[in-house]
């Protein structure tokens, strides 16, 4: 019964730090959950922001489902709602306002038959640091190459 992921925001853990993650439900319709099991989601544009203490998952395109007989008029960039404890809200607010972080989407996934969202709050890194991170992944490319011959 463990996970099975759907999409991951690769660009998310190259721009920034991540600090510390949580686990969030999705506030779904019917047909959307369908395009999600059906690998039809994209997070790489999306966005956390909180409003009158509720967390709010913005631009995450999650396809319209073909086969479904449902509201005709759902956006697939429409804004969804994160369900999350509101300590965990309250506790990812006060970092953000102190230490001028980000909220960031890093992984949807399937965990039993609900689609949860990976979120994590991030720092933004500067473009030595992405330099950094591009030198120290080739040379671990590099590395698996001479052991894999």
């Amino acid at each position: 019964m463990g996970e099975h992921v759907i999409a991951i925001n690769k660009k998310a853990r190259f721009n920034y730090e991540i600090l510390e993650t949580w686990e969030a439900g999705i506030e779904l319709y019917g047909p959307e959950i369908k395009s999600i099991r059906n690998h039809e989601a994209n997070i790489a544009e999306a966005f956390i922001l909180i409003r009158k203490k509720e967390a709010f998952l913005i631009n995450a395109n999650i396809k319209k489902y073909d086969y479904a007989n449902f509201v005709k008029g759902i956006d697939p960039l429409r804004t969804r709602k994160l369900l999350l404890h509101k300590r965990e809200i309250n506790k990812i607010l006060k970092r953000v306002m102190l230490e001028k972080l980000t909220i960031v989407p890093l992984k949807l996934y399937l965990k039993g038959n609900y689609a949860k969202l990976e979120i994590g709050l991030g720092r933004g890194k500067k473009m030595h640091d992405k330099r950094e991170t591009i030198k120290k992944r080739d040379s671990e490319r590099k590395e698996m190459r001479k052991y894999k011959y």
